[in-house]
C-alpha cells in the first residue's frame, strides 16, 4: 500500500507546480507488476511471531485486515517518507545534470522530448538557458560530467525519473522488513525467510536489469544512471526502519493498550 504515495504524488506535483513529471506510468507498473511483486508474495512464507500465543483472538467486529490505522500507517506515515525519498533523488540528479530544483517549476514543454528539436539557447546576464518558445529553463554547471546528460533536458529528466524508480525500490526494502510482524522487532523475528531474502534481492537486479539494459530503455524509459543517484534514497529507507523498530519498542514496553498500539497497532 505504501508505495502507492510515491507513485500518485509526481501526478499532483507535475499538475499543481508544473515540474516536469517525476515518474512516468510505465515506471509505475515497473514497480507493481515488477520488483514489488516476489517481496510482496514472499510474505506469506514468514514465519509466525513467538508471542502470538499471548494475543487474544482477533474480534472481526472491529478488527477489520483493512483499517483506518493500517491506512494511516501505509500512507500518512511510510509513504510519505518513502515520496520524499523520491522526489529527494528525483532533485538530486537534475542538479546534478545542471537544473537547479528552483528553476523547475512551469517548465514542462522544455522537458518533453517531443520538443527537443525546437528548443533554442540564449545567455541572458551571462548565464546560458534553454527555450522551448517562451518558456526557459537556466542551465547550471553539471556536478556530474557526462555530455550525453548534461545540460541536456529530456535525458536529464529521463535519468531522473529512473532515478525516482530506483528510489522506490530502495525504501521498500525497509518497508518489506517492517511488514515482517506486527509488535516484534526484527532482532527477534530474525531474517529466516529464504523465499523474503530472495524477494530483496529479486527487486534489486529487476531494477539494475531495467536501468542498465540498453535495449530497454526507449521502451520503459529507463537509463543508465551513475550509482551515486542509487545512493540518496538510503537514508530514508533507514529512517523508515528505524521508526518501526521505535513505534513497535513502544508499543511493547509502555504497558498494554498504550497511545502508541492504540493508534499505529494493525
Amino acid at each position: 500500500l505504501s508505495s502507492n504515495i510515491p507513485e500518485i504524488s509526481p501526478f499532483l506535483i507535475n499538475v499543481l507546480v508544473g515540474i516536469p513529471q517525476p515518474l512516468t506510468t510505465v515506471l509505475i507498473l515497473c514497480i507493481d507488476l515488477g520488483t514489488d511483486m516476489v517481496p510482496a508474495i514472499s510474505l506469506a512464507y514468514e514465519n509466525k511471531e513467538s508471542n502470538i500465543m499471548e494475543k487474544p483472538p482477533r474480534d472481526m467486529n472491529t478488527e477489520r485486515l483493512v483499517t483506518a490505522k493500517l491506512v494511516s500507517f501505509s500512507y500518512l506515515q511510510i509513504g510519505i517518507i518513502q515520496a520524499l525519498a523520491g522526489f529527494y533523488t528525483y532533485f538530486v540528479v537534475m542538479n546534478d545534470y545542471g537544473f537547479h530544483p528552483a528553476d523547475l517549476p512551469d517548465t514542462n514543454d522544455v522537458f518533453d522530448s517531443d520538443n527537443k528539436n525546437d528548443l533554442t539557447t540564449s545567455i541572458v546576464n551571462g548565464k546560458p538557458q534553454i527555450c522551448y518558445k517562451t518558456t526557459c529553463v537556466p542551465v547550471n554547471s553539471c556536478n556530474i560530467d557526462r555530455s550525453d546528460v548534461c545540460g541536456i533536458p529530456h535525458e536529464a529528466l529521463a535519468h531522473a525519473q529512473c532515478a525516482f524508480f530506483v528510489s522506490i525500490v530502495i525504501v521498500q526494502w525497509a518497508d518489506i522488513i517492517a511488514c515482517k510482524t506486527r509488535t516484534l522487532s526484527l532482532k527477534h523475528q530474525g531474517m529466516r525467510n529464504g523465499m523474503l531474502n530472495f524477494g530483496l534481492f529479486f527487486e534489486t537486479v529487476l531494477a539494475a536489469f531495467l536501468c542498465y539494459i540498453e535495449p530497454l530503455h526507449d521502451g520503459l524509459g529507463t537509463r543508465d544512471i551513475q550509482f551515486i543517484h542509487w545512493l540518496p534514497a538510503i537514508p530514508f529507507a533507514i529512517l523508515i526502519f528505524t521508526y518501526d523498530e521505535v513505534r513497535k519498542y513502544l508499543m511493547r514496553n509502555l504497558g498494554k493498550n498504550n497511545w502508541i498500539e492504540r493508534n499505529t497497532y494493525y
